[in-house]
């Protein structure tokens, strides 16, 4: 193959070593970090991690500002029990649509611009939020406001273009947990902010409606951030770089088919459904759950569902950590396993906290719970870089829609009728996510095999460099435009455990 570092493909990186010492950090063949510095802000590895994962979590706090006041919210707009499900459902199902529609941003334009302007263009939802006079109104803020969560797409794209495969698990876990923080983050400030605004003077029916306009305003301070001080890609905008012709630009449709043709892209729709997504489902109802069924103050709810939200600080990073350190040791069959056991594990705590009594096994049982999901949506994204290297953006977008999805459905059908309390919806959402990891069982690689199947014997078909190279056609071969295919397949040759080697060559 061709030594040529201009035309590398749409995934946006040159097939270079830093030899002119540009960087902070040390780097692979993509320009990509191979250590992780997590108190430095090292431009632009470890600078674009902070952007992102602080972003992320902006969105978070304003999309679940709503849930640890709604004591307060109900009795103001007179909302019933169904309506505040259908809020909650609506609340997680703005952004199914919009992180499809990121992850095309983040492969044809590139996370910068997707992740600033979806944040500012987001602020002036969360400021209506102060203005709704009615079931109707609320429902319709919710919704509109959950549109900013695709930036959970931009983060976790972003990451992988940064980071190199090694330690993509702890990289990407650590950015979308501490992002993911945003909820139990938020579930301490708003019922803070209100008590605030309240002994200002303004009665419980202003003080909440007010307390809105701080995440508002976060918004639109992380918006202009991500903008003047984030970067697309190691060596600089996608823009400016495509101006040098060092980035080739792909279309839309190819990048498409080739993310929705691969099973494995609705496998972890499927998983994510129900890890991030009873994550989200669970960030709706924690505070209320508390509050109602052991008759808890609202600011001591709201501080044991806090608990749930910001477990993400650790758990999701061991998840991700976890998946780094079984691919060390087994490949990738090492990160399926550690998915699958983390996982069932999460379902089996959630079962447990909807048949919690008392208020001291309810709270162990939850942070139990919390650890199982949250470490599973790290341990998911610790493969999803592995599964197409042109459709990275696609498929990252894909699967983020699949948590919302799950999300929604799962809120649709346990929580926002009467037709089970909210401890027999919990019991039931953990019986769900322990079936609905067992696809796990048929994620297969030809290259590293899978949970039981060892890897294809096939000397051109069971390499990583086929695997990644056969998403360019024999044209776009001829152009260049795979060799950013062929350095990721490099790089990924640990994926095949310590007793699996390649021979890939660029």
């Amino acid at each position: 193959m061709g030594d040529s570092t201009g035309n590398t493909g749409s995934s946006m990186h040159g097939v270079s070593t830093d030899k002119t010492g540009k960087y902070d950090l040390p780097v692979d063949t993509e320009d990509k970090a191979i250590v992780f510095k997590l108190f430095s802000f090292a431009k632009p590895h470890m600078r674009t991690f902070h952007l992102s994962w602080i972003s992320f979590s902006t969105c978070f706090v304003s999309t679940f500002a709503a849930a640890p006041l709604v004591p307060i919210i109900r009795e103001n707009l007179n909302l019933t029990k169904q309506d505040i499900g259908n809020a909650g459902v609506a609340s997680v199902s703005g952004s199914i649509f919009s992180r499809l529609v990121m992850g095309a941003v983040c492969d044809l334009l590139g996370p910068r611009y997707g992740c600033a302007f979806l944040v500012m263009l987001s602020a002036p939802t969360v400021f209506s939020m102060s203005f709704v006079s009615g079931a109707a109104g609320f429902i319709t803020v919710r919704f509109m406001i959950g549109f900013c969560l695709a930036t959970f797409v931009s983060c976790q794209y972003w990451m992988s273009t940064m980071f190199t495969s090694k330690i993509i698990g702890l990289v990407n876990g650590t950015a979308a947990g501490w992002g993911n923080m945003g909820g139990g983050i938020t579930q301490l400030l708003m019922p803070v902010v209100y008590e605030i605004i309240r002994r200002c003077g303004a009665t419980a029916f202003t003080a909440w409606r007010i307390a809105f306009f701080v995440p508002g305003w976060l918004h639109i301070i992380m918006g202009i951030l991500v903008l003047t001080l984030g970067q697309d890609l190691p060596g600089g905008n996608r823009k400016a770089m495509e101006k040098k012709g060092e980035v080739v630009k792909d279309k839309f449709g190819k990048i498409m088919w080739c993310a929705v043709r691969n099973y494995r892209t609705w496998i972890f729709v499927l998983l994510y459904g129900y890890s991030m997504g009873v994550e989200l489902s669970t960030d709706n109802v924690i505070a209320e759950y508390f509050f109602d069924r052991f008759h808890l103050k609202l600011h001591t709810a709201g501080i044991i569902a806090a608990s749930f939200g910001m477990a993400n600080f650790f758990a999701r990073p061991a998840g991700g950590y976890a998946s780094d350190i079984a691919a060390k040791y087994f490949g990738m069959r090492g990160r399926l396993w550690a998915l699958w056991i983390i996982q069932t594990a999460g379902g089996l705590f959630c079962v447990w906290l909807g048949l919690a009594n008392t208020l001291i096994t309810a709270i162990v049982a939850m942070i139990l719970f919390s650890l199982g999901a949250q470490a599973a949506c790290g341990a998911t994204f610790a493969i999803v870089p592995f599964v197409s290297r042109r459709s990275l953006g696609i498929i990252s977008g894909l699967t983020g829609a699949g948590g919302n999805f799950g999300s929604g459905l799962t809120q649709l059908i346990f929580f926002s009728t009467s037709q089970f309390t909210t401890e027999q919806g919990l019991t039931w959402m953990g019986v769900m996510i322990v079936a609905c990891t067992l696809p796990v069982l048929f994620i297969h690689f030809p290259q590293w095999g899978s949970m039981f199947c060892p890897p294809s014997t096939d000397p051109v078909k069971g390499t990583a460099e086929y695997y990644y190279v056969s998403e360019w056609s024999e044209e776009e071969k001829q152009k260049n435009m795979h060799l950013g295919s062929v350095a990721f397949a490099k790089n990924a040759m640990s994926e095949g455990g310590r007793s699996v080697s390649s021979t890939i060559t660029v």
